[in-house]
């Protein structure tokens, strides 16, 4: 149930927002807060968001029960482009783009505890 988007034309940094936003939310909650940001990048997001649920679907597994897992931004892909500034000096522009992974999970069931791992040292003997 993993989702990726290469060369996206946004930089990282603003990608990032985003994606802090929705990480470990479940599907519908991160599909509403998707669709109610005014950020460029959220339309991306939920285009793969959708794709990993269709993937989850193909492998099936229900989506009303995932849950986003992971997700990350990372650097891609620099245009260098040139510019010119004052006194006939030229400088460099830097145009970065981004890469979006997405990874759902499902979500554990609502009446299960977790495993406590015991520690013998810890304790009181």
């Amino acid at each position: 149930m993993k989702a990726l988007l290469t060369n996206y034309h946004q930089s990282p940094r603003k990608v990032r927002l985003v994606a802090d936003l929705i990480r470990g939310k479940t599907v519908p909650q991160a599909r509403t807060a998707l669709s109610f940001l005014m950020q460029k990048s959220s339309d991306a997001f939920k285009k793969l968001l959708e794709s990993a649920v269709a993937n989850a679907r193909n492998s099936g597994i229900s989506p009303e029960g995932l849950f986003v897992k992971h997700v990350s931004v990372d650097k891609g892909a620099v245009l260098r482009r040139a510019r010119p500034f004052g006194r006939g000096r030229s400088g460099t522009l830097r145009k970065t783009r981004s890469i979006l992974r997405i990874e759902l999970g499902a979500a554990p069931a609502k009446g299960a505890k977790k495993k406590r791992i015991r520690n013998p040292k810890s304790e009181k003997i």
